[in-house]
C-alpha cells in the first residue's frame, strides 16, 4: 500500500513539474512578446514588404510595423499564431482614447480593430502617424498638394 501511494505521489509531482515547465516555455509566445517572431511571420505573409520600424503595444499582443513605401502593417497574436494585415492609407480610422491609447478601426477587417495601449505617448503618436498615412515621403515628393505646396 505504501508503494502505491509513493508511486502516485511521484506521478503527480511529475505532472505538476511538466505543466509548470510547459507554461514557462510557452508564456512569451502566447503573450505575443516576441517581436522577432512577429517580424518573421509578417515576412512570411508578405514577402515583398520591407519593414522599417516595429512598435508593440504595452501588453505585447499587437505589433505595428512601418513599411518601406508609406504603408503600415498590423499583427495580432492569437495563441501561437499571428493575424497579419497590410494597411493601405485610407483604410483605417484612428482616434485618441487617452494619452497612451489609440482606438483603431480597420475598414477591411473590423474584427481586428479595438483600443490599443502603448508604453508611452510618443509611441502612440508615431503609430497614429503611420496609420493615418501622414508619413508618406514618396507620395509627398510626387504630388505637391499632398505636402502642402501650392499646385
Amino acid at each position: 500500500m505504501l508503494w502505491t501511494i509513493t508511486i502516485a505521489c511521484l506521478l503527480l509531482a511529475g505532472l505538476i513539474f511538466r505543466q509548470s515547465f510547459r507554461k514557462r516555455n510557452e508564456a512569451p509566445e502566447t503573450l505575443g512578446e516576441d517581436a522577432g517572431l512577429a517580424i518573421l511571420e509578417f515576412g512570411r505573409a508578405f514577402p515583398g514588404e520591407a519593414i522599417r520600424a516595429v512598435i508593440t503595444t504595452a501588453n505585447g499582443r499587437t505589433v505595428f510595423l512601418r513599411l518601406h513605401d508609406g504603408k503600415a502593417g498590423c499583427m495580432h497574436a492569437h495563441g501561437h499564431h499571428y493575424a497579419c494585415h497590410l494597411i493601405e492609407p485610407g483604410t483605417v480610422r484612428v482616434s485618441s482614447a487617452g494619452p497612451k491609447r489609440l482606438e483603431v478601426r480597420f475598414a477591411n477587417a473590423a474584427f481586428e480593430g479595438g483600443t490599443f495601449e502603448f508604453r508611452d505617448e510618443k509611441q502612440a503618436a508615431e503609430i497614429s502617424l503611420w496609420l493615418l498615412g501622414s508619413f508618406m515621403p514618396g507620395l509627398a515628393g510626387q504630388n505637391p498638394q499632398i505636402s502642402g505646396q501650392p499646385g
